[in-house]
């Protein structure tokens, strides 16, 4: 089982928020520098925010569980959890842990030898919702199911609580002692969120007693109804709250998927929701029009939207079609144009609403990489993945996708943390920057050469062969736009171009009757295709001339005498079979008689379209120096699941959240691969399957390392070497883009922190003194 359970892959993180006035102690502040973006929340006094009010805030899904140690919670757990739980502590601005006043007078370490203590002084005004107050009895409860000997208990994660002897009252009941059998440097990380001993107590109340309820709580709302038909969860003001009263009266979190979101935010379903690009784009352009006083929505032609797709050859041909003699065809038409008027009048009601709306931006606490399997193929050399990696140009990449949303572009540095972060440091020279010559020289130290003599078979290919060529669930073949199988620099048209985008091109003559019109379905799924089919063809084309010829002299040359033909010694001799030209790889990389094609797996879904222009970025920079890439679009559902935690891919783009406890967090990530019994490789969430003893080492001292600094240097050293291994490599953080309606404060686009729910709240309404100002 992986180590603290991660709180998203593709993205999860939507659950992890910030808006914590609160500050951090101790040294290091300066650590890590300043976040890449800062937080975009309309930061308003609680004073100039009104009591009362609901807020309908967008979510993926509702929880199968309440419990954030069970294995199926997902981000809507923990941002109920983050809600109604206590958070002993919060992350800051930065993404640093900071203690929560509202639970914690203070926590320290106290003792360090013989054993490290970590003592716990509550705030004695905090209780659980059944008035009994929150002390020892709930921190050995969960310690207990936590710890990972009593497999009653159906736990995810016990990273921590594995290294704890002890947990016993202090000096007073408001006092908690946890002594360690092992130092742990990540201690903060711990009972966050804790639960009441009702729900720890047992292993009946623990697996099952808290996937649908949480009857006992302790923040500043509780868990009202969780209604499945209508997809809602409601939180509600708790009236035993100790702390600054919650705001909002109701905070109903709505599952909506991220597709359906900015039709819903149009038709007033929800207040605030983290949308995606085209959402975002939507609604600039919404705002945008209503500006413009004769522009596009103003009187103007369309220029977005379903009525701006349709060309006026498209609609003069629906118009006579829909007149026309054909009654069936003209019922089918008009039927068809009644749909299309709808969908028109609906997407121009939804930007009339969609303008009032506010996109607030920030990055996501969360970095995209491109994963390189080192498990088999020409990946396994240390030298190809570092070849590889200094072949890419990170910061073009990262701004293809922030810079058109006005985000800083910055590539990420660190495996481990993001800029803020006090354990940040850029350590990307361990690898190198990009560098065409360096790429070149390792691909030649490893034996990999432009030009080389290609003995396989076409339709053979460097990488592995066992992967699945495509199982995308979505619509494929010529005209989709989903062809599945794209090889760069092995199917080209003209000047370059992918042979899909060059056959859609007009063309000079007439083709022949029968002539498949646009690309053809077929594409060379290996190197060289072209140069077999035009050896095939002109052997082929021999063979025809010799049979003219054979036909010629017998139809007009001397008739053969009577048992010449018999005569094997008089015959003719044979034509000479064709010489098979050698193949080279002309300009690309080969070895061993194999040119160096590597398969790169995607997602198809919606949503992910930034991620495949990403994808066609790098695999032109990888064919400039060679490399070709065999670009494998998947269903959504199946590309974790199939692909990457399979080991059926090359290379992969998915992205990792950042964490404030890395030296817990990232181990499974980055740990070394073990052979297991049965001859499997056991990974953890390891899926570049890349590591070395060297890198565990670093991490095992780091976590129970209790200087702070000398911890953070340790994963330092730790970043450094995960770069030199070139298994994954950082590309940027990921763009947070949230629609807030008008008024709302104290919430939006959060960036790296974790959310103070009882100060988010609608605006009150300007005074008469106010608007004077």
């Amino acid at each position: 089982m992986s180590q603290r359970r991660r709180r998203s892959l593709a993205l999860l993180t939507s659950g992890v928020l910030a808006l914590p006035l609160l500050t951090g102690c101790g040294a290091g502040d300066d650590e890590g520098g300043q976040a890449a973006a800062g937080q975009d929340i309309a930061t308003t006094t609680r004073d100039k925010v009104a009591d009362g009010g609901v807020l309908r805030w967008a979510v993926d899904t509702l929880p199968d569980t309440l419990n954030t140690f069970q294995a199926d919670a997902d981000a809507t757990t923990n941002r109920i959890a983050g809600a109604v739980l206590p958070q002993l502590f919060v992350l800051d601005a930065k993404g640093r842990p900071v203690a929560n006043p509202d639970y914690l007078e203070k926590a320290e370490v106290i003792e360090r030898e013989p054993k490290q203590v970590v003592q716990y002084k509550l705030n004695q005004k905090a209780v659980w919702s059944d008035g009994r107050e929150i002390g020892a009895a709930d921190f050995v409860a969960q310690w207990r199911a936590l710890n990972g000997k009593d497999s009653a208990y159906w736990t995810a994660r016990n990273a921590g609580y594995e290294r704890i002897e002890k947990i016993e009252k202090g000096k007073t009941d408001l006092e908690v002692r946890v002594t360690f059998n092992k130092p742990y440097a990540d201690w903060r990380s711990l009972f966050t969120p804790l639960y009441p001993k009702q729900v720890t107590g047992t292993p009946d109340a623990f697996n099952e007693g808290a996937r649908g309820a949480l009857k006992i709580t302790a923040g500043p709302f509780a868990l009202g109804a969780i209604d499945k038909k209508t997809g809602t969860a409601a939180l509600t003001r708790n009236a035993r709250w100790w702390g600054r009263q919650a705001k909002l009266d109701t905070l109903v979190l709505t599952a909506v998927p991220r597709a359906e979101r900015p039709a819903a935010l149009a038709a007033g379903k929800l207040d605030l929701a983290e949308i995606d690009r085209s959402g975002a784009d939507r609604i600039a352009l919404a705002r945008r029009d209503a500006a413009a006083k004769n522009g596009p929505g103003a009187g103007g032609a369309p220029a977005h939207g379903p009525e701006a797709a349709l060309t006026p050859a498209q609609a003069t041909l629906s118009w006579a079609t829909a007149f026309g003699a054909d009654e069936e065809k003209a019922a089918a038409e008009t039927e068809s144009r009644q749909k299309h008027l709808a969908s028109v009048k609906r997407y121009a009601d939804e930007q009339a609403a969609l303008k009032a709306f506010t996109v607030r931006k920030s990055l996501e606490p969360a970095y995209t990489q491109l994963a390189m399997n080192g498990s088999s193929g020409p990946l396994a050399d240390e030298r190809v993945r570092r070849a590889v990696a200094r072949a890419l140009d990170r910061k073009a990449l990262a701004e293809v996708v922030l810079k058109p949303l006005g985000l800083p572009a910055k590539p990420v540095g660190s495996h481990l943390a993001l800029a803020g972060q006090r354990a940040y440091a850029d350590n990307s020279d361990a690898l190198g920057g990009q560098d065409t010559h360096a790429a070149q020289a390792l691909f030649a130290d490893a034996g990999w050469r432009k030009g080389g003599k290609i003995t396989e078979p076409a339709g053979a290919k460097a990488g592995p062969e066992s992967a699945p060529q495509d199982d995308s669930k979505t619509p494929s073949g010529p005209g989709t736009g989903n062809d599945g199988l794209y090889i760069v620099g092995q199917d080209d048209g003209a000047n370059g171009e992918p042979r899909s985008a060059a056959a859609d091109r007009p063309k000079s003559g007439t083709a022949p009757a029968g002539a498949q019109d646009g690309p053809s379905p077929v594409l060379a799924p290996a190197p060289f295709g072209a140069e077999q089919r035009a050896s095939l063809l002109a052997q082929a084309a021999h063979a025809a001339r010799a049979a003219r010829a054979e036909a010629a002299d017998d139809g007009k040359g001397v008739p053969a005498r009577e048992g010449d033909a018999a005569d094997p010694a008089k015959a003719s001799p044979a034509p000479a079979p064709a010489k098979q030209p050698v193949r080279t790889s002309g300009n690309m990389l080969a070895k061993d008689g194999k040119a160096l094609s590597l398969r790169f797996v995607l997602p198809a879904g919606p949503g992910s379209e930034s991620l495949r222009t990403v994808g066609e970025r790098i695999a032109g920079m990888l064919r400039k120096v060679g490399v070709n890439t065999e670009t494998i679009k998947v269903a959504d559902d199946s590309f974790f699941k199939d692909h990457i935690a399979s080991g059926q891919y090359d290379l992969a783009l998915y992205s990792w959240p950042a964490t404030a406890y890395p030296a817990t967090d990232a181990r499974p990530i980055f740990a070394k691969p073990e052979p297991a019994a049965d001859g499997s490789l056991l990974v953890e969430q390891n899926y570049t399957r890349v590591g070395t003893d060297h890198i565990d080492q670093l991490f095992d001292q780091a976590v129970g390392e209790l200087d702070e600094e000398q911890s953070r240097e340790l994963m330092r050293k730790a970043d450094a070497r995960i770069w030199a291994a070139a298994g994954s490599i950082p590309l940027f953080q990921r763009p947070e883009l949230v629609a807030v309606k008008p008024g709302l404060a104290n919430a939006g686009a959060f960036g790296l922190g974790a959310p103070r729910y009882q100060d988010i709240g609608w605006k009150k309404a300007a005074t008469a003194k106010d608007k004077k100002k």
